[in-house]
């Protein structure tokens, strides 16, 4: 079974159709008026597929269990055709267009098998997804220029060669994942002016500044105080997502004084320095995140 223990929880939506064809006029009359001695096959399928998509993760071994808020069962006669549209939503880490391809399927079968002692010449096909949304595909960076970004290891360790840098590896490896142009990567010292001059420089030019470390509870961590009274908007919605993904995980992450604003049409981040803390804050918040841009080149501002 895939892992999605890294994954974020949000509205996903899966619409599959399948196509029961019958042979004979018949048979579709039969259905519209309630005269197959088997029972109401609409209603009956129906109740099947219902049944059905609550427990794909029974049937489909690499399917996890997971929550069926909502679904609904429509059905479009044409012709000698009942085509099945079956909906179905969640609130969770995974799509859910396997249960809706599930559903759509036991609702043809179960059309099929109550109809062939009246029509022994029934098909199923065309079983397919037809739409889904919920997923990364739905909140891919839209942006229609590449982003830019500079990422800022601050450890003084790291800066002295006693430490290697791993989480700002991480930062860029997943920034390049997400079509973002990593320009700039630079490891510098826990230094108040340090951190603010690289943030008023490089936000002129880069869409995105990405500080790791410093935000822990120590003297030297500083990244907080130096980025606080030189952002223009603090923006709490990202620091309580990413402070709360870790919760999540690792109860420490309270600890964390994450940072996000913006300086300009810059996006700032500072992120923890740990390896886990640095990995687990951009899935919190990425790619999501990145609709930012098009609020802050003035789009969008109504969806907010």
């Amino acid at each position: 079974m895939v892992d999605i223990t890294h994954k974020i929880s949000t509205l996903r939506k899966a619409t599959a159709t399948a196509i029961v064809k019958v042979s004979k006029q018949e048979t579709i009359d039969a259905v519209t008026h309630n005269l197959v001695p088997k029972g109401n096959v609409l209603e009956m399928a129906k109740t099947a597929g219902l049944f059905a998509v609550k427990n794909t993760h029974l049937s489909i071994p690499d399917c996890h269990p997971i929550p069926i808020e909502f679904t609904s069962v429509e059905y479009e006669i044409k012709g000698l055709e009942i085509h099945i549209i079956f909906t179905v939503k969640t609130v969770y880490k995974t799509g859910v267009e396997v249960e809706a391809m599930h559903g759509a399927s036991i609702v043809a079968l179960t059309m099929y098998d109550m109809l062939k002692p009246i029509d022994k010449e029934i098909e199923i096909s065309t079983i397919k997804l037809i739409q889904k949304e919920g997923g990364k595909s739905s909140f891919k960076n839209r942006f229609p220029n590449t982003i830019k970004a500079a990422v800022f290891v601050c450890s003084d360790s790291i800066f002295a060669g006693d430490k290697e840098d791993r989480s700002g590896k991480i930062i860029v490896e997943k920034l390049s994942s997400y079509g973002v142009e990593v320009s700039h990567y630079e490891i510098i010292p826990d230094e108040l002016d340090s951190i603010q001059d690289r943030t008023k420089a490089f936000a002129k030019e880069h869409q995105l500044v990405i500080f790791t470390g410093g935000t822990g509870l120590s003297p030297r961590d500083v990244t907080p105080e130096a980025l606080s009274p030189i952002l223009e908007s603090r923006i709490p919605g990202i620091e309580e997502a990413i402070r709360d993904y870790g919760q999540q995980r690792m109860p420490y992450a309270m600890l964390s004084r994450s940072v996000a604003g913006t300086l300009g049409k810059s996006l700032v981040l500072a992120l923890p320095g740990s390896t886990n803390g640095a990995r687990e804050s951009m899935d919190a918040v990425f790619p999501h995140v990145m609709h930012v841009f098009d609020v802050l080149k003035g789009k969008n501002h109504d969806s907010l």
